[in-house]
């Protein structure tokens, strides 16, 4: 019995140094799971750019018996194995998350579960991303490698904002008519980024010079991809026309959306006119994770726990927000 005592006594002592409430632990994993899931998209973007995308010909190991690359693969293999190690950090991020939350993983729940998708969506990013350099870089595959990649941008900002929020039942804070344009933004933003990544599908940067396109004309997608992006801007001048004149809680959010698609536009104009320079797609891609990170904070902050003012609160060291 007292070695069983003595046995659990670490175990005890790691539990109790769990959080019991929302901490800056808790956030400072979730912004970094955020800030990781935006990053791996441009180190994705560079290994396609470089042309490194079977710079490890072989899943799960780099090349055949060894799990690192070797003199032979050169820096292709370097910038490809460098990706992969991202995974792993995100991976790492993920189970801190998850470890922390332990204890308040019936009292906060929702943050418990979007921990263990993310977690789980790793694993998932993995297996795609074995299968596509399996399938020698099919371009339908990266396309969804790239999707699925906005989705955990957009469910880690979930995470984000939801650590800043006591639980609870939550309400419109905005008038019904904003909200639903919100609503029909975030759709049209969807639409452009779905068709952002269609076009880069079908561009030149292939990711290898044995890799396929989708043969699809890349200059018409180019032209059905710009369309719903300026469609975007003029809904979202509209957004900030209204809250800034309405005096919304979610005003500074559409303003920083605002910026962002202008950012955007600006690059993707560069990059048609030059030629598609790497750099400039690379940054193209990061940018659509951000722009999405930003709708995604502009539909949640639509709404506020009920008797909790909107935005980031500051939280009591029970884990409840101080009205």
């Amino acid at each position: 019995m007292r070695s069983n005592t003595v046995g659990a006594e670490p175990v005890n002592a790691i539990y109790q140094w769990l959080p019991s409430a929302i901490d800056a632990r808790i956030r400072v994993v979730a912004w970094l799971s955020l800030v990781t899931e935006i990053l791996i998209v441009g180190t994705g973007g560079a290994v396609r750019l470089t042309g490194s995308g079977l710079g490890c010909p072989t899943w799960p190991t780099c090349v055949a018996g060894s799990l690192v690359p070797t003199q032979e693969m050169g820096v292709h293999g370097v910038i490809e194995f460098g990706n992969r190690l991202m995974t792993g950090l995100i991976g790492i991020i993920a189970i801190a998350a998850v470890v922390l939350l332990w204890r308040l993983r019936k009292g906060r729940k929702d943050l418990f579960v979007l921990a263990v998708i993310l977690g789980s969506g790793v694993l998932a990013q993995a297996l795609v991303g074995g299968v596509t350099v399996l399938t020698g870089l099919n371009p339908f595959i990266v396309g969804f490698h790239f999707t699925a990649s906005l989705i955990m941008v957009c469910i880690a900002t979930v995470l984000v904002h939801r650590v800043y929020l006591a639980p609870g039942l939550r309400a419109l804070v905005v008038p019904v008519g904003f909200a639903g344009l919100a609503h029909a933004t975030s759709f049209v933003v969807a639409l452009t980024v779905l068709m952002g990544v269609l076009t880069t599908a079908s561009g030149p940067h292939s990711g290898d010079v044995a890799a396929g396109r989708t043969g699809f004309n890349a200059e018409l997608l180019e032209h059905l991809h710009a369309w719903p992006g300026y469609a975007t801007l003029v809904l979202t001048l509209v957004l900030v026309g209204a809250s800034v004149r309405g005096k919304l809680p979610v005003r500074s959010f559409v303003v920083t959306l605002l910026v962002v698609e202008l950012v955007q536009i600006v690059v993707g104009l560069l990059q048609a006119n030059l030629g598609l320079p790497p750099l400039l797609v690379g940054l193209h891609m990061v940018l659509a994770c951000v722009l999405a990170a930003a709708m995604t904070a502009v539909v949640l902050n639509l709404k506020a726990p009920v008797g909790q003012p909107a935005g980031l609160p500051e939280f009591a060291g029970n884990g409840t927000a101080r009205n």
